[in-house]
């Protein structure tokens, strides 16, 4: 009787484990589900729908009420696609906004790998300490920190006193409403999202590796860039990844730092929802956007797991 005895505890202990390992695996794709995938396919279907002006919500329902049922509205309209592609200022707000996108990435990585080298080398007393100096700007207000980049570019700003006062320029410089500013702002607000994996990146690093280099003559620009770099990849990966995403539909910063001139995609999306309030155009300029940023995710994750099957053989 004891061996079945045992034999049937073994087996509920197996089926409770079983569906204790699915209940964990669902949370994630609940959690997803709830606060990705079902407001995507809301917006999906608000950018198939027809703008309507004198309509609370302004365009056609996603339900229909007759005959003392509710219906869902399949109808879908593709005028606001079509609307994007002819319309040259739509395409200019995507490109612009790639276009800065990248270009803060390239400076976040540029001035984020030596600060999180510098930070992984450093001594294990200070690492702690040195990391919270990289955090800590982030426990203000983002909306804060980015006003005060407007007292310090405007033209009476602190920059342009400084400037005049060391006798660079004569008169203040138009720093802010300008690219230049936006550029600031988004490396500024991003940098600690790209120093976080890179350091992570960076501590794994196999030194004996680079030391072997040495040893077989390998110079050291060399050997930084063949033997070094590519063992933080995944870093500068994940790193670009959270700075490039955010910032394509950056809305904050080009509103107040970048003006009038600064059309980025964010920025488009709100002025059709509040201003002209065409929801199902906002709502088809997002559904891009969304389209456009998938692509880096895949990379990614192929990168990813490129990395993990290399790491298993």
């Amino acid at each position: 009787m004891k061996p079945n005895v045992t034999i049937k505890q073994g087996r509920r202990v197996k089926r409770l484990g079983g569906w204790r390992k699915y209940a964990v695996i669902a949370l994630p794709y609940l959690w997803m589900s709830l606060f990705f995938f079902i407001p995507f396919l809301i917006i999906l279907k608000i950018s198939f729908a027809e703008s309507l002006d004198d309509s609370i919500p302004p365009y056609t329902s996603l339900f229909s009420y007759e005959d003392g049922t509710y219906r869902l509205n399949f109808s879908m309209y593709f005028g606001n696609y079509l609307s994007i592609f002819e319309d040259s200022t739509y395409l200019y707000s995507y490109l612009k906004s790639v276009k800065i996108a990248l270009i803060s990435t390239l400076f976040c990585l540029c001035i984020g790998y030596p600060m999180a080298w510098a930070i992984a080398t450093s001594k294990r007393t200070m690492r702690n300490a040195l990391l919270m100096l990289v955090i800590m700007p982030s426990w203000t207000s983002f909306l804060i920190r980015i006003y005060a980049w407007m007292g310090i570019l405007k033209p009476e700003g602190y920059l342009n006193s400084f400037l005049i006062w060391l006798g660079i320029v004569d008169e203040p410089l138009q720093l802010l409403h300008t690219d230049f500013a936006v550029y600031i702002g988004i490396v500024y607000a991003y940098l600690p999202f790209m120093i976080l994996p890179l350091y992570t990146a960076i501590v794994r690093v196999d030194y004996s590796i680079i030391e072997a280099g040495y040893d077989l003559g390998c110079r050291p620009a060399r050997c930084f860039f063949s033997l070094f770099v590519p063992q933080t990849y995944s870093g500068i990966i994940a790193g670009s990844m959270l700075v490039f995403i955010p910032a394509v539909g950056e809305y904050i910063i080009p509103e107040l730092l970048g003006g009038p001139g600064a059309n980025l995609i964010g920025r488009t999306i709100w002025d059709e929802y509040f201003m002209t309030r065409d929801w199902p155009l906002a709502a088809a300029l997002a559904t891009i956007m969304l389209l456009i940023l998938v692509v880096p995710v895949v990379l990614f994750y192929k990168s990813q797991r490129k990395d993990i099957v290399q790491g298993v053989r």
